[in-house]
């Protein structure tokens, strides 16, 4: 469909999250060939990239992507596809290794998703609450503090 059209009503119909053509070719020479496929070919691989793009940017679910990037279906079985055979992978490397080779990328910067690091309070200086522990049962009981009901009773 996309084939066909003139840059113009190109440029016109890009969608806000599509790659520019700058952008396609970085990532063009890494994705898969038509030659070496068994069975069935892939078809275009910029419209489906940019609805993959359209879809992750959204959050939209998958059925919802425009029909300007193809069949939804097609988009959301490449997306897995692609990830077990290591395209994205691929293509991460390929525009790191670009970024480094031309300086933009400052490895002593660093960060730490912190939604996914979890600490105890007193980790974070809180302090420890006395009696908090359940008192009945003697292996949460500090020794020594176990109350007169949780004792053991003696059948003498």
């Amino acid at each position: 469909m996309v084939d066909y059209l003139q840059n113009e009503e190109l440029e016109e119909m890009m969608g806000r999250y599509d790659l520019t053509d700058e952008q396609y070719a970085l990532i063009e020479p890494h994705l898969p060939s038509n030659t070496k496929q068994v069975g069935h070919p892939y078809g275009a691989h910029r419209p489906i990239i940019n609805g993959i793009c359209w879809r992750l940017h959204t959050g939209a679910p998958w059925p919802d992507i425009p029909e300007r990037y193809g069949n939804w279906k097609t988009i959301y079985d490449r997306y897995p596809t692609w990830r077990r055979e290591g395209i994205w992978d691929r293509v991460m490397q390929a525009l790191q290794r670009k970024l480094d080779e031309e300086g933009l990328i400052d490895y002593d910067q660093w960060g730490l998703d912190g939604t996914v690091v979890r600490a105890h309070r007193a980790a974070a200086g809180a302090r420890k609450k006395e009696g908090l522990m359940r008192e009945k049962n003697p292996q949460t009981t500090p020794l020594g503090t176990q109350s007169e009901a949780s004792r053991p009773k003696s059948t003498s």
